[in-house]
Order: structure tokens, then C-alpha cells, then sequence
């Protein structure tokens, strides 16, 4: 995308077709704990844009270090104890007292709007889908992404501005560093990592070629991830004009083992 790589979630409407889960826009009129306290009456989780700079489970990142945003699924809430146990990535954590506070804004005094976060709610089907079912329409829906996949090869087409937007990066303070490198080789790392993953699940034996071209996507961004940090530390560029090939050749690998079995 440019300066980034595509921030990918679970599309909405495929939660729905596999899971029969239904995830729709909450408006947050009131005090956001009221609005959460309601839908887990109804058997509903709450899925809340968060200020990850109170939240322990980031700790060493974001923890009382930095603000910013992410979106956590609050499972039970306690406004008199200050206690709030929630989903976050793949852990289920707890935060209490002033983490609390701070959370929900409770530090503002009454001249002070709060932050309205964007939040959903999710709600979810009397019995769980069957495995025939997940199968089934995992299968179509890996069909219909494929189809729409990238016509030109995104990683080659980001290795082409690499180097010249580390040099960029490399006059920030270092802490920029690692948001640079979330949005571009961990997402894509991540991404193929579960790319691979959920081929494995699909069909191990049919899928084993494109499942060893999306593990290398993901091992060569993990590896140059650290090759970027020693760039940025040492600004030499140079290095890093090949890096990313490897990765390329192996997208394109994963594409055409794909294109006759999806």
C-alpha cells in the first residue's frame, strides 16, 4: 500500500459465512463501560478500539511507555472493582485500578469529553458450525481471494523503495524503527505465516508447495527484519537492495502452485 502493507483481519462477512458470528457497529452515546455492560447481559462480546498505553499485557512495547490504538474483545467487566478481563491477539489478560481508570477515561473531570472509541459488538449463533460446514466454506472462500489477489508481485514492488525508505527511517529516533517494521515485514511475516497455516488445515498433501513458499515469505521477513535494524543502526542501505528477493521469488512460486488447485 504504498507505505505499508495491507493491515490484515478476518473479513467481517466471512465470520459470518463460517462461523455464523455477527459483528455490527455499536454507538457510544453514554460512557463506553455502560454500553459493555449491557451487551454482556445479552451473551454479546464487545470489540473496543483501546489505549494500549494501559494495557500490562504490552508491556515492554506500549505499556506506560507510549500511546496508541488496539482493539481487544471484553469478555467481563467489574466498574465497581475496577476490573476488566478481555481478549487481546491470541492471550486473555485481566486489568484492574488505575489501568482501569485509565482505560475508560475515568481520570476526566466533567469539563473533559472523553475519547468515544469505534466499537462493535459481536453475536453469535445458538450452536457452533459443524466441521463439514467450516470446511466447505473455508474452501470457497479461499477461492474467491485468490481471484483477487495482487496482478503485480507486492513484495517485489515494495523491495524496489525498501532501502530508500529505511534511509528515511534511519533519521527518526529508533523508536520509529519498530513502528516502521510492524507495519511492513511483521505484517507480512505474520500474514503468510498464517497463510500457510491455514493451507496446512485446508489440505496438507494439495497445498504442501504453497504452504513451503508462504513459510519462506514469512522466514525471510523475520530475517530481514533484523537486517533492517542493523541498517538503521549502522546506515548502511546497501544490503538491503537483494534482501527481500528471496521473499519475491517465493510469492510468485506460491502463486502459480496455487492457480491450478484453488
Amino acid at each position: 500500500e504504498g507505505d505499508q502493507f495491507t493491515f490484515f483481519k478476518v473479513p467481517l462477512e466471512d465470520l459470518e459465512a463460517l462461523y455464523g458470528i455477527r459483528a455490527t457497529e455499536l454507538a457510544i452515546y453514554d460512557r463506553v463501560e455502560r454500553h459493555v455492560e449491557v451487551q454482556i447481559a445479552r451473551g454479546r462480546l464487545c470489540l473496543i478500539e483501546m489505549d494500549s498505553f494501559y494495557m500490562p499485557d504490552t508491556r515492554g512495547t506500549a505499556y506506560r511507555q507510549e500511546h496508541g490504538k488496539t482493539t481487544v474483545a471484553i469478555n467481563r467487566l467489574d466498574v465497581v472493582a475496577k476490573r476488566v478481563d478481555y481478549f487481546h491477539n491470541a492471550g486473555y489478560f485481566r486489568l484492574e485500578g488505575e489501568d482501569f481508570d485509565g482505560l475508560f477515561q475515568l481520570q476526566l473531570t466533567e469539563n473533559e469529553p472523553p475519547f468515544l472509541p469505534y466499537t462493535e459488538f459481536a453475536r453469535f449463533p445458538e450452536k457452533p458450525a459443524d466441521e463439514a460446514h467450516l470446511r466447505l466454506t473455508a474452501r470457497r472462500l479461499a477461492g474467491f481471494h485468490f481471484a483477487r489477489r495482487p496482478r503485480e508481485n507486492p513484495i517485489r514492488a515494495f523491495a524496489s523503495i525498501f532501502p530508500q525508505q529505511v534511509e528515511a527511517v534511519a533519521e527518526r529516533p529508533f523508536g520509529f524503527f519498530h513502528k516502521y517494521a510492524f507495519n511492513t515485514l511483521r505484517q507480512v511475516g505474520a500474514n503468510f505465516e498464517l497463510a500457510a497455516d491455514h493451507l496446512t488445515w485446508l489440505s496438507p498433501g494439495e497445498f504442501a508447495a504453497g504452504t513451503e513458499h508462504a513459510r519462506r515469505i514469512s522466514e525471510v521477513a523475520k530475517s530481514v527484519q533484523f537486517q533492517l535494524a542493523r541498517a538503521v543502526t549502522r546506515k548502511k542501505f546497501e544490503p538491503l537492495q537483494a534482501a527481500l528477493d528471496p521473499a519475491a521469488d517465493a510469492w510468485d512460486a506460491m502463486m502459480a502452485s496455487l492457480a491450478g488447485r484453488i
